[in-house]
């Protein structure tokens, strides 16, 4: 794949990295990334990955940018208040890259239209902000086979993992985690807690890391793993996760079949 000079000056310090080089710059453009949500995880997530050249650039969202959204949410800007956060959210990406794709979804991503969007991108990013969504989009990733990043991120504390059970009988998926959503109303919002704007930061930054990691085939995978952040006591650690063979997706008896939509 051949780059313009503009290009080659703009990713210079990727492709001097002998573990990327210009083969790895060049799967980088050629690939197409899902990011579902562009708020406190999806902002920092989408930017780099468009300063990093990923060539398409999916995004979903269907909300329009609050004043409240700007303490966290760094895609958008005063100026954005009461616009579609795709619309917002693609004019930051093309201030810093305007070299790559941009394909918006405005739309609240739901059992009927989830398959037909996953299905255009080769890695899904999931920064959603309800546990709906969050079974959703891994339920319909599994069906597709497509690797999901997904990160997440409470008042102070952070996780982050790769599900890609499609890579072999090792590596669980979502519900191997968390079997079932929370009943309704028992998890409360961002909106009631609160949130440090920054530990969003950081999450989405290292979601950003491990989609690109994905992309180059590049050093250890999260999948099987599950990153914990503590931010109150900077604190990393990483938890091995083994697949459940009682899952109800990936499991020996699964009874959730493509197309059902969650539970």
């Amino acid at each position: 794949m051949a780059f313009s000079d503009s290009e080659l000056e703009r990713y210079a310090r990727h492709i001097v990295l002998r573990e990327v080089g210009g083969a790895g710059q060049a799967r980088l453009k050629a690939a197409r990334v899902l990011v579902i949500g562009a708020g406190g995880l999806g902002s920092p997530l989408i930017l780099y990955l468009a300063a990093a050249g990923v060539g398409t650039l999916g995004i979903v969202d269907f909300d329009t940018v609050a004043l409240s959204n700007l303490q966290r949410q760094i895609a958008h800007r005063t100026k954005d208040i009461g616009r579609l956060k795709t619309d917002s959210v693609r004019d930051s990406v093309a201030a810093i890259n305007p070299e790559i794709a941009i394909e918006l979804h405005p739309v609240r991503l739901d059992a009927k239209n989830a398959a037909g969007i996953i299905a255009r991108y080769d890695i899904v990013a999931d920064g959603s902000d309800n546990f709906d969504t969050r079974f959703l989009v891994n339920d319909v990733c599994y069906f597709a086979k497509k690797t999901l990043v997904s990160a997440a991120v409470t008042e102070f504390d952070g996780q982050l993992s790769t599900y890609k059970p499609h890579a072999g009988p090792d590596f669980p998926c979502y519900r191997c985690l968390f079997p079932e959503p929370p009943p309704p109303g028992s998890a409360p919002s961002c909106s009631e807690t609160g949130i440090l704007g920054a530990a969003a930061g950081v999450m989405g930054t290292l979601q950003a890391l491990e989609v690109l990691k994905e992309i180059l085939h590049l050093g250890e995978s999260l999948a099987g793993k599950l990153l914990i952040y503590e931010a109150l006591s900077t604190r990393f650690r990483s938890v091995r996760v083994r697949p459940d063979p009682q899952c109800r997706l990936c499991g020996s008896h699964a009874v959730i079949r493509a197309g059902a939509g969650p539970d």
